[in-house]
């Protein structure tokens, strides 16, 4: 029995749809790599927009606006009893910081410890935290810190405007104030990079005495 040929007609009508097909398929593929691009930009503007923001919220900022030091008396982590007025003759710099758990942070204590600059400019550096005895007492013996820390119940810090300036808003974050012998601020620096080098640090607190 004779088969009967396909129309050519037919034929002509599949080439047709298979190259409607293939042409659909490019568009969706034009389409998917269109909406990747876009994505892909839009990520990338958020990307660089996040590290900008990183930097300049880890900016360095400091202020320079003169005034009578909020005098203070607060316990230290070896039991003593520290008044601001103890040093009235000399200059002192108070180190706030976010405290227990704050491996930045007790690692700038230490290395401002092995600084010599300090003494020889006879600037006293007290570092103060919003921590009871027992919470900051690990975190000085892991890294070997000498310096009695100063153990504020907010109070202090709030009167130096220094709390919310890092991480937490109920905590300092990483800043120093520097008082001149008469008792005056003269300069207060926040680091929220947590992380000054002393050396730094010295020249900055001695170029304000």
């Amino acid at each position: 029995m004779a088969t009967t040929p396909y129309p050519s007609t037919h034929r002509a009508s599949a080439r047709q749809r298979l190259h409607q097909q293939v042409d659909q398929e490019k568009a969706r593929t034009r389409k998917r790599r269109r909406i990747t691009r876009i994505v892909t930009a839009v990520v990338s503007l958020v990307v660089v927009g996040l590290v900008a923001f990183g930097l300049w919220s880890a900016r360095a900022t400091d202020t320079t606006a003169t005034g009578q030091a909020p005098a203070f008396t607060l316990k230290t982590t070896a039991g003593r009893t520290v008044s601001l007025s103890d040093y009235r003759g000399k200059p002192v710099l108070l180190y706030f910081n976010e405290g227990a758990g704050c491996g930045a942070c007790t690692q700038q204590m230490a290395e401002i410890e092995k600084n010599p600059g300090f003494a020889r400019a006879g600037i006293t550096v007290l570092p103060i935290v919003m921590n009871t005895a027992d919470q900051i007492k690990p975190d000085l013996a892991q890294f070997g810190v000498k310096t009695p820390y100063l153990l504020d119940d907010g109070a202090v810090s709030k009167a130096y405007g220094v709390l919310g300036k890092g991480m937490h808003a109920n905590l300092p974050g990483h800043g120093f104030v520097l008082i001149d012998a008469d008792g005056v601020q003269q300069w207060k620096g926040e680091y929220p990079s947590m992380w000054i080098d002393p050396g730094t640090l010295l020249k900055e607190a001695k170029s304000r005495l």
